[in-house]
């Protein structure tokens, strides 16, 4: 009944004479005959809650429609039970279902020519692109081309506020990939390789039925330094810090968080100046965040705490420097999508912070060896990340349950 709502409500905003289309990914292959694990479209599973490939949804104030693919002996057999369109109605609550291979015919029928189309069409906007994977979209974008609408600009607003089940399993995301992060915490040590230690979430996910929910970083020592590092296979060394940046989905729901942690299991001086620099700046960027309050709030907050924190190190001698060693912004929407849709900006302000919003917080610090900086600083990098939900009466760390503090961590650590 979620989905229902989710599309009257998106129908009240678009109004009576709204027809929308939402299609979800085909299947991507990997190499020959082997294909990527498949993961619905976001924007299609929020308003659907089905989870086959190659499906499209049309919708309008009278009418619920689902294109799927049809029931098939063969393919079941090797590759997985299909809904099929027959079960299609009393599954999914739609009106009518058809068989995918003829929505070419099907679709001219359904909408007519006084109808206000909303569709995703795809773009070469790399990943802003809001498109699905669908290999009819195109065909629907000839058909229809000229009266087509964006869909997103509607929907992300929708998607921007998360309700009560949303949030339960952002929660539980949170939580799991917090229990990874600190069994990572427990098993490294020096002499171990960065993969040793990501074979750790692969094995706490799993065995909660869940997945990644993006690519995981593990990037020891200088590696830190490389923002979407991914190569997952260099030697752990003694002295050297783990910065580790892993999430996983529950119901397609993300958590993303990172944690910074020295190798051994102890703190250099230098390495703990600069992870209490980005922790503070982290911890009042968190606190910055409340409903009303100015969205780009945090990242001021968090630009300033570490100006003043590598200039009175000596490691940056003007704030105009400071790209060169933060050069991200300090958080981004989360929900369906690790970056989650949903506009920052609206009228050329950054908007406001409302109950239900899911944001990160992710300050960091990156050193590159540089003759004009003390050695002792060479190839620190440090990032910590949390989810962070707008409540009522300010906000709630979804992953507060993964340690941060330094005595924490080393203590922890003295454990294993």
């Amino acid at each position: 009944m979620i989905h229902k709502k989710r599309r009257e409500e998106l129908l009240s905003i678009l109004g009576d004479d709204a027809v929308v289309i939402v299609s979800t990914n085909s299947e991507q292959k990997r190499n020959s005959d082997v294909n990527y694990p498949f993961r619905p479209d976001s924007s299609f599973w929020y308003l659907t809650g089905f989870i086959e490939p190659d499906a499209i949804a049309v919708f309008s104030k009278n009418n619920y429609s689902i294109f799927l693919r049809p029931k098939d002996k063969t393919q079941e057999i090797w590759n997985g039970v299909r809904l099929g369109v027959d079960l299609a109605p009393e599954t999914l609550l739609v009106d009518y279902a058809y068989d995918i291979n003829t929505f070419t015919d099907e679709i001219k029928k359904l909408i007519n020519k006084e109808s206000s189309l909303y569709f995703d069409q795809p773009t070469s906007d790399g990943w802003k692109n809001r498109a699905s994977t669908n290999i009819l979209n195109k065909t629907i974008v000839s058909i229809f081309s000229s009266s087509i609408q964006p869909l997103n600009p509607y929907l992300s607003e929708m998607r921007i506020i998360k309700d009560a089940s949303e949030v339960k399993n952002m929660q539980t995301a949170a939580d799991l990939a917090s229990k990874a992060h600190m069994k990572a915490m427990v098993k490294t040590q020096p002499g171990l390789y960065e993969y040793n230690i990501a074979a750790e979430f692969d094995s706490v996910f799993k065995n909660e039925n869940s997945e990644h929910s993006y690519p995981p970083i593990v990037a020891g020592g200088e590696n830190a330094c490389i923002l979407h590092y991914n190569e997952n296979n260099k030697l752990l060394n003694d002295g050297d810090l783990l910065l580790i940046d892993a999430g996983c989905e529950i119901l397609g729901y993300a958590s993303d968080i990172t944690r910074t942690f020295p190798v051994n299991g102890k703190f250099s001086n230098p390495q703990k100046e600069i992870y209490e620099i980005v922790l503070n700046a982290q911890i009042q960027a968190i606190a910055s965040i409340i409903p009303g309050g100015d969205v780009n709030k945090p990242h001021e907050i968090a630009c300033e705490i570490i100006s003043r924190g590598l200039m009175k190190l000596g490691i940056m001698d003007d704030i105009s420097n400071l790209r060169k060693f933060y050069m991200h912004g300090t958080g981004h929407w989360l929900g369906l999508d690790v970056h989650d849709v949903g506009a920052k900006e609206i009228d050329n302000s950054f908007r406001k912070f409302e109950v239900g919003m899911v944001t990160t917080v992710e300050p960091g610090i990156y050193i590159r060896k540089d003759d004009k900086i003390d050695p002792k600083y060479w190839n620190i990098g440090i990032r910590i990340e949390d989810d962070v939900l707008v409540t009522i009466d300010g906000n709630h760390v979804l992953s507060e349950a993964a340690i941060k503090n330094v005595d924490d961590i080393e203590y922890l650590m003295s454990q294993s």
